[in-house]
């Protein structure tokens, strides 16, 4: 399939024109918007389910990005002629006109971006966070490097969209695992998947357990386009968990209640335990050790702060707000699979 189109809640994407180019596993999901000439790369997923998104004509979202939203808090709004690299999340927050996201970049909730930004590669904005147009911005947490010369924020357009997409080959539906509440039709499974009943894998996931296994605890949700891959051991994650969007782990262990921030990269050999929170963009070193009840933040991770009662409110709401979402689209998708449907109603330009 080229690209992938669900409802959410009884309402479909809505595309001001034909979509000019949609890579292999593409998908837009539920209360999107899109305007006219929209690039989305391979893998690229835009879910608009707990909020609506809205997003304005000449967008480019690159190879395994994602755009998403905060349920009944945040929806994302993004401008015209805003360019976003590959491995990147715009996460319940506003980018205005013209910007420009690098790759493995994440914008977080509440932020926004005003017209005319640029982040470089791997840049984070923390929640909330407001950027001021015109200027470069690098780090974690983002922050100004300099003024954009004149000319210098379309050469960083034009050169992110010469790139060629990423070829990326059709595998056809996985089999979801036994308990398992959904399984999304972009989403890669390879060897020994086990799940323990209402879990999610999401849209552009990429799970390979190799000769191994990976053991997916009750009502954990992975969210899109994570990628995990057992090299010389398993990986074992917890029940009551979240792991976040475009997260990369190997060779793990996670334990209940946790949660796994978006665009984390876990080490191999890394063990994280019950009650904790890896922060978005936060890396773990091989063979740490991340202690129960604790906040971890920083490349490499580090603790931070004990969980306090708000953030451990926050990973207990998480899982159900996951669990109904993954209850909807499996519906729609099993739906859309009986119907034999064409997954691909609306057509690319190019």
């Amino acid at each position: 399939m080229t690209v992938l189109i669900l409802p959410y809640g009884g309402t479909s994407p809505e595309f001001a024109a034909p979509i000019a180019h949609a890579g292999t596993g593409a998908a837009v999901l539920g209360r999107a918007t899109l305007g006219r000439n929209a690039w989305l790369g391979a893998l690229s997923v835009i879910r608009a389910d707990g909020h609506f998104v809205a997003i304005g004509d000449d967008f480019r979202l690159g190879a395994r990005s994602t755009v998403h939203i905060a349920h009944d808090v945040f929806p994302t709004k993004i401008g015209s002629n805003v360019t976003a690299g590959s491995n990147t999340v715009i996460h319940a927050c506003e980018v205005g006109d013209d910007c420009h996201l690098g790759n493995n970049v994440v914008v977080l909730d509440g932020s926004k971006l005003a017209a005319g930004c640029a982040l470089g590669d791997g840049a984070v904005v923390f929640p909330r966070a407001e950027l001021e147009g015109g200027w470069y911005y690098e780090g974690v947490p983002a922050s100004p490097v300099r003024r954009l010369e004149k000319g210098e924020l379309e050469k960083l357009h034009a050169a992110t969209r010469a790139l060629k997409d990423e070829a990326i080959a059709e595998t056809g539906l996985p089999t979801a695992p036994e308990g398992a509440t959904f399984v999304a039709a972009t989403a890669r499974l390879a060897g020994r998947v086990a799940t323990q009943g209402e879990n999610g894998i999401w849209f552009g996931c990429d799970l390979d357990a190799g000769e191994y296994e990976i053991r997916i605890g009750a009502n954990t949700n992975i969210q899109d386009n994570t990628v995990m891959r057992c090299e010389r051991s398993s990986i074992v994650i917890g029940r009551d968990s979240t792991v976040g969007h475009n997260v990369e782990m190997r060779d793990c262990t996670i334990g209940d209640r946790s949660l796994i921030g978006i665009g984390a990269v876990v080490a191999p050999g890394t063990k994280i335990g019950n009650d904790v929170l890896l922060a978005a963009g936060a890396r773990t070193q091989p063979g740490q050790v991340l202690d129960d009840g604790w906040l971890y933040t920083g490349s490499p991770a580090r603790r931070r702060a004990p969980l306090d009662d708000a953030k451990r409110m926050m990973i207990a709401e998480n899982w159900p707000t996951y669990c109904e979402y993954a209850r909807r689209f499996a519906e729609v998708q099993q739906k859309m699979l009986k119907e034999n449907r064409d997954p691909q109603p609306v057509a690319s330009s190019g």
